[in-house]
């Protein structure tokens, strides 16, 4: 079922998605936006042996879980299994290596959108580094001035749909917060099994009460029983910005986009 379910609807992405064409401030800056990436962390059970390679900045073993979904909260790709002590950046680019053949790399002149975690390259997004990101920092503060922070602001917003996305997925598959003993193998398996069943939901079951949650309250934020709390892993987990170069072609289409936002600000 991965086949069918965990890929993208049409690799062309010929139209502007609707959550984009309806946002007055991303449209049309974003309109060559087809989804987002993100790393998130899941628990793992391995011998104590084993734990070391597994725990990074959460202090507990987990597996950096990276993918990739659309503005339909559908999952478009995963790569399962990478330590949690791995770096977001260099989970990304061992699944470029490994699915060379299959990554769904967007097409030219298309991009995801990233957070800090990634650099800015051909293809992938990332916010201007030293200014405000987060949506609850503009929640809490003033509005935006310059243009970089006018960017950001869009971006944080426009990305969200991924952090949204995993939200809803641990939401409906508590499996994820007390991952049984199974082996690695099976725990990988396991991740990749509950995005396919998550996108066949969101697929086949228009009825759904969560999705319809989600689609009625961009606000809406998941909530899980209360006994399952102790076993949350922070979803910043992954916030540490890359060290990696950005490309300089990416970094002037970022000031292009900042600057017709900035100009359009109102």
């Amino acid at each position: 079922m991965a086949e069918q379910y965990l890929r993208p609807t049409n690799p062309n992405f010929p139209t502007v998605h609707k959550r984009i064409r309806n946002d007055k401030r991303a449209y049309p800056h974003f309109k060559d936006c087809i989804g987002a990436l993100d790393g998130t962390h899941i628990r793992v059970s391995v011998s104590p042996d084993e734990q070391v390679r597994y725990i990074g900045k959460t202090g507990i073993p987990t597996q950096n879980v990276l993918a990739v979904c659309d503005f339909d909260m559908r999952f478009t790709y995963v790569a399962a299994g990478q330590p949690g002590s791995y770096h977001d950046t260099s989970v990304l680019y061992h699944a470029f290596e490994v699915d060379e053949d299959h990554f769904p790399h967007p097409p030219e002149g298309k991009y995801y959108v990233v957070d800090a975690g990634y650099p800015n390259r051909p293809g992938y997004l990332a916010p201007y580094k030293g200014e405000r990101y987060h949506l609850p920092e503009w929640h809490r503060g003033m509005e935006p001035n310059s243009p970089k922070e006018k960017f950001n602001r869009v971006h944080s917003s426009v990305r969200n749909i991924i952090e949204r996305t995993f939200g809803l997925w641990k939401m409906k598959w508590q499996i994820l917060y007390k991952m049984p003993k199974y082996t690695m193998h099976t725990q990988k398996k396991i991740v990749a099994a509950t995005m396919v069943l998550h996108n066949f939901i969101r697929e086949h079951s228009s009825g759904d009460v969560d999705f319809a949650n989600f689609d009625r309250d961009p606000n809406f934020v998941p909530t899980i029983p209360d006994r399952y709390n102790k076993y949350a892993v922070s979803p910043h987990a992954s916030d540490d910005s890359t060290t990696e170069a950005s490309f300089l072609t990416m970094d002037g289409f970022r000031d292009r986009i900042a600057t017709s936002l900035s100009l359009a600000w109102n």
